[in-house]
């Protein structure tokens, strides 16, 4: 409406006026509802292609879209395991921080298993005991051995001397004995040597080996006691938690709820523009935002970032082919935060918006190379972003009532 109005001042208005001065022409005379469309043929058509001009140039331009939003990150709640809840420590909206129990699952099988890796410790540590107790008796048999070696040994020396001064003292099967009774004590030395070896190595290395592996199954089984306890991750808040004693949660199929974190989607704003515009959206460009949430005031933005990517067009590699007539032509995402630092204090997180997004042509305007003609170009495109931020305050003047009035609701 008001590009046709605008429009009007330069085609119709001064058509009507050499009709009506020039040609002596008056309305409701020469000029009536019937003979308008004829007489005043040239201003009509030439503000209609005029106001079509207007409105592609600002649109194009000065792009505007109502698909904003203020986007807020949750966080889902979900165990590490599958489980039954056991106790829940929130209600269905609360405040949390992090760290604090949200609920815990039925833990019985993993505290047995714990209970059962600390009795294994405990059996290591007697059998350590026990082992330690064996290298004891494995040194005095030793020792005992080697007695009963040099006993024989000696005996045996003391005989082959006699022998050897006196031949035939002493029976050669009294010596052959002897030296019998010698080899079996060296057996009995090695033998006990061996067992010392095996027990020492059982207590050194075997044992706190297998001590280890149950105090690693300690941990483990610790570990998944303390999945049982779901905790907060981050301080936040948690919404519609309708988690009650008794429910099945599994991390996979039926997370536990939704964690809101702190601060959540209260700086950045983002909307979706034609596919049209991605050429004249730009980071850098000055746009104006207004949100149902915050109705009649006129936020003051700016786009810091413009995504290089079109969602609608994204796949997943599966067994079935795309067609392309089948995709939803997406927009292009704009990121954008406001100019003041609490400019989106008082909107609430989720909260749909209608922004305008305004091109400046300062720095080609002010540049050497830029002529006449294209300076006087550049100036009619940033002078009808008037229009639209006159249009946007009009929106946010009609919003509340279009919202309680002519929606019906």
């Amino acid at each position: 409406m008001f590009e046709l109005m605008l429009c009007s001042l330069f085609t119709l208005l001064p058509d009507y006026l050499y009709r009506r001065y020039v040609q002596g022409k008056r309305l409701g005379k020469e000029i009536t509802f019937f003979s308008v469309w004829f007489e005043l043929r040239w201003g009509i058509t030439g503000c209609l292609m005029l106001t079509i001009g207007l409105i592609t140039l600002i649109f194009y331009f000065h792009p505007s879209t109502t698909s904003a939003m203020l986007f807020f990150r949750t966080v889902p709640i979900a165990p590490e395991t599958v489980g039954r809840v056991a106790e829940v420590n929130v209600g269905y909206s609360a405040p949390v921080t992090k760290g604090s129990v949200l609920f815990t699952l039925d833990s019985s099988k993993q505290r047995a298993a714990l209970e059962s890796a600390r009795r294994k410790i405990a059996e290591v540590d007697a059998e350590l005991v026990a082992a330690k107790v064996d290298v004891v008796r494995a040194e005095a048999q030793l020792g005992q051995a080697r007695s009963d070696h040099k006993q024989a040994k000696d005996e045996l020396d003391v005989k082959s001397e006699l022998q050897r001064r006196n031949p035939g003292i002493v029976p050669q099967r009294d010596i052959e004995k002897l030296q019998v009774a010698v080899d079996g004590r060296q057996a009995a030395i090695d033998a006990a040597a061996a067992a010392k070896l095996s027990t020492e190595t059982r207590v050194v290395t075997l044992l706190p080996a297998e001590k280890a592996s149950a105090e690693a199954a300690l941990a483990q089984a610790q570990v998944e006691l303390d999945k049982t306890i779901v905790r907060a991750g981050v301080d936040g808040r948690v919404e519609q938690f309708f988690l009650r004693p008794g429910d099945i949660v599994n991390p996979l199929m039926r997370p536990a709820g939704v964690l809101i974190p702190e601060g959540a989607g209260g700086r950045a704003l983002q909307a979706g523009f034609g596919q049209i515009e991605a050429q004249v959206l730009q980071p850098g460009m000055v746009a104006e935002a207004t949100c149902v949430s915050k109705p009649w005031i006129i936020i003051p933005m700016v786009i810091t970032s413009v995504q290089d990517y079109i969602a609608a067009g994204q796949f997943r590699g599966g067994e079935q082919l795309i067609d392309a007539s089948q995709a939803k032509p997406g927009t292009i995402l704009a990121f954008l935060e406001p100019i003041a630092k609490d400019g989106l204090e008082d909107v609430t997180a989720g909260s749909s918006c209608i922004v305008n997004a305004y091109t400046s042509n300062h720095d080609k305007i002010a540049s050497k190379d830029t002529g006449a003609f294209q300076g006087f170009v550049l100036h009619a495109i940033d002078a009808v972003g008037l229009v639209h931020a006159m249009l946007l305050r009009i929106q946010a003047l009609l919003l509340p009532i279009k919202t309680l009035v002519l929606s019906g609701h």
